[in-house]
């Protein structure tokens, strides 16, 4: 459910349950800070009724603000909803289970978009949907570090990677060198060149350092996972977006001496037979294809976008531009292929593409990036200062510890009260950390210690209430939010044990309401009618001879259905049953004593069999039961509120009213 959406829905349930207002006390404001009003003793700011009305009357450009009976109104259906929220709160339903996880789980979604992380990662997705409109052509040489590298190890890998930067800056081929030097093991096939690729196909420090280069530059070393990256961007182009293509495949046998020789034969052949006039491209595919997987499909391959298949196979694919045109032949490592054009589509919008964009961000390196800005951030804005020396006594001292043994080693070393670190002032001691471990059931990562690892989560944890606690406190949006939704839950769960489940469910109090009111619930006059609507009138001829002269009965109404559905079913409309006339736009204008009748409205040709008439009377329960339901709900609802003004004394503060008059109309 969406913000406005909430909104909305309170203020519509307001509107269909309120009616009549009683008068309230008016008390004279006492100072700039007073509340708006205060009902049984709370307070409720002005802040929130200008919050409120400000999502749910925006004025059409070009008219005045709101009048003095629309904020009188909405001031009193205003008033009616915080008084059941002042009820739900003293019924305690504020504190019931069910209440507490939903909303907690509405706050969960709720300040997701106010807080820091939520502006990097949108940062992100922005950035790599830029860098997607562009494709890029690298090649590169890999430098791996060896196992269990030391210190020196890696500086002696960063000396060859330069040493190899300035011979590429020298005029050397960086795809010789590839061969030479790359312990990348596709270099001896493809020598470095890594062919085109967009956003989000490569690791994010190598995808950094090829976007920040233009066609021709070549990098410094570049630090990865992997190793260091010298990388060489050969050329960058407009992405072409998505292609659709079929192939046929012509396989090469490795095993036999001329298999390159027959297979090149083959696809030779293959390909003058599709120059030929008539021919069938599917025929051809199933005749001729070896790619099992397609074959018999026409040899059709899903959409794919540049980065995604084989360079060879790819380029002679975006190569092609009219749909229905084949390439020549193509060799890839798979064989040979003939390719055909079935469709092209450019990139898709920012918001097509959003949801998929941020699922690759948060799988990758960038989510780490990411979480690192984000603690730096509250670190910086929170105060955070940490106690380094005790935290690496800590490191020392628990090294071997276990998660199920902290505790206890904590005690027993006498540490529990060391200083960890301080936030905002407060100081946060190992026994902290301790609690932290035995409230929280995750996995961490078993390679670093126990004591790094809920280190680490512990100080992201209290970093993040940090940053919620200042939201609440400092956020007057994410405040406000967060008040309408708690409240909308309050008035939900009060209308529906109250009103709506006790209208709904109530048999005797629902029949005892209706007696009550049975005046409300009466038919008009009713006719037995049956009404058949011309729509086609060279048919008007057969529907006479059916239905004229001819009693209105169920066998008569069945007979003239079943005849023109199973012949002409488009000839006519057709409406049965007890109807009141009096509002019906045909049977008002006829004569409730002809029993057959045509006549003309709203330009179609109506014929009219007339049956018994009944007049006005009362309705039994079990019709209008719907109707019921809602009044007694509606009434129980009114109740509710008369209830509640009696209940809670209700002020209102007159300077603070006219200030939010004046805010909501400037």
């Amino acid at each position: 459910m969406t913000n406005r959406t909430l909104s909305a829905l309170i203020f519509t349930l307001l509107l269909v349950f309120e009616s009549s207002l009683p008068a309230m006390a008016i008390v004279q404001a006492s100072g700039q800070d007073d509340p708006l009003l205060t009902i049984g003793g709370k307070s409720v700011d002005k802040d929130e009724l200008i919050y409120m009305l400000s999502k749910g009357t925006k004025s059409e450009p070009g008219t005045t603000g709101m009048s003095r009976d629309e904020f009188d109104e909405n001031l009193d259906l205003f008033i009616n909803y915080k008084l059941k929220v002042r009820e739900a709160e003293a019924q305690g339903l504020d504190q019931t289970e069910e209440f507490l996880r939903e909303f907690e789980s509405f706050r969960e979604n709720l300040k997701a978009p106010f807080l820091i992380r939520n502006s990097l990662e949108e940062g992100e997705l922005r950035k790599a949907y830029s860098r997607m409109q562009e494709i890029i052509r690298a090649s590169h040489i890999l430098l791996k570090f060896p196992p269990n590298a030391s210190k020196e190890d890696s500086l002696i890998v960063l000396r060859m990677a330069l040493k190899i930067e300035d011979e590429i800056k020298n005029g050397s081929s960086i795809n010789d060198l590839a061969v030479e030097y790359s312990d990348d093991p596709s270099a001896q096939v493809n020598k470095g060149d890594l062919g085109y690729f967009t956003a989000l196909q490569m690791v994010q420090p190598f995808e950094d350092a090829a976007y920040a280069l233009q066609a021709g530059q070549v990098s410094d070393p570049v630090l990865t996972n992997f190793g260091y990256h010298i990388i060489k961007v050969q050329d960058r182009q407009p992405n072409p977006g998505q292609v659709h293509v079929s192939h046929i495949l012509v396989r090469i046998d490795e095993n036999a001496p001329t298999g390159e020789d027959i297979a090149k034969r083959k696809v030779a052949d293959i390909y003058n037979e599709i120059q030929k006039e008539n021919t069938i491209w599917e025929d051809i595919v199933k005749n001729y294809s070896e790619d099992p997987a397609s074959s018999q499909k026409g040899g059709i391959l899903p959409w794919f976008s540049v980065g995604s298949m084989i360079p060879e196979f790819e380029m002679a694919a975006f190569s092609l531009t009219e749909v229905g045109e084949v390439s020549p032949p193509v060799r890839t490592r798979y064989g040979y292929h003939i390719l055909r054009l079935e469709d092209k589509r450019p990139v898709e919008s920012f918001e097509a593409l959003e949801e998929s964009i941020r699922s690759r961000i948060l799988r990758d390196s960038r989510s780490t990036m990411i979480q690192s800005q984000v603690m730096a951030i509250q670190k910086s804005r929170y105060n955070f200062d940490e106690n380094e020396e005790n935290v690496a006594k800590l490191r020392a001292e628990l090294a071997n510890t276990t998660k199920a043994g902290f505790s206890q080693a904590l005690t027993a070393k006498g540490l529990t009260s060391d200083q960890l670190f301080l936030l905002q002032g407060k100081s946060y001691i190992a026994e902290d950390l301790a609690d932290y471990m035995l409230e929280v059931e995750i996995s961490l990562p078993s390679k670093s210690s126990v004591f790094d690892a809920w280190y680490d989560r512990f100080v992201a944890a209290v970093l993040n209430e940090a940053e919620e606690s200042d939201l609440a406190a400092n956020n007057k949006e994410y405040r406000m939010l967060l008040k309408e939704y708690r409240d909308g839950i309050l008035l939900f769960s009060l209308m529906n044990e109250e009103v709506w489940q006790k209208g709904l469910l109530d048999s005797t109090a629902q029949r005892a309401y209706f007696e009550k009111n049975i005046q409300n619930y009466q038919w008009k006059g009713r006719s037995n009618a049956y009404i058949v609507k011309v729509l086609d009138l060279t048919q008007l001829d057969a529907a006479r001879k059916a239905l004229k002269d001819k009693p209105l009965s169920e066998e008569l109404i069945a007979s003239f259905e079943s005849s023109y559905q199973s012949s002409n079913s488009l000839a006519y409309q057709t409406e049965t049953g007890l109807i009141e006339h009096s509002e019906h736009p045909v049977l008002s204008k006829v004569d409730l004593n002809e029993s057959y009748q045509e006549l003309e409205t709203n330009g179609h040709l109506h014929i009219v069999l007339m049956g018994e008439i009944s007049p006005a009377g009362p309705k039994k329960f079990e019709e209008t039961r719907g109707l019921v339901i809602r009044d007694y709900q509606e009434y129980l609802d009114e109740s509710l509120v008369e209830s509640l003004r009696k209940k809670y004394p209700i002020s209102i503060n007159p300077k603070a009213k006219e200030e939010t008059f004046i805010a909501l109309n400037q």
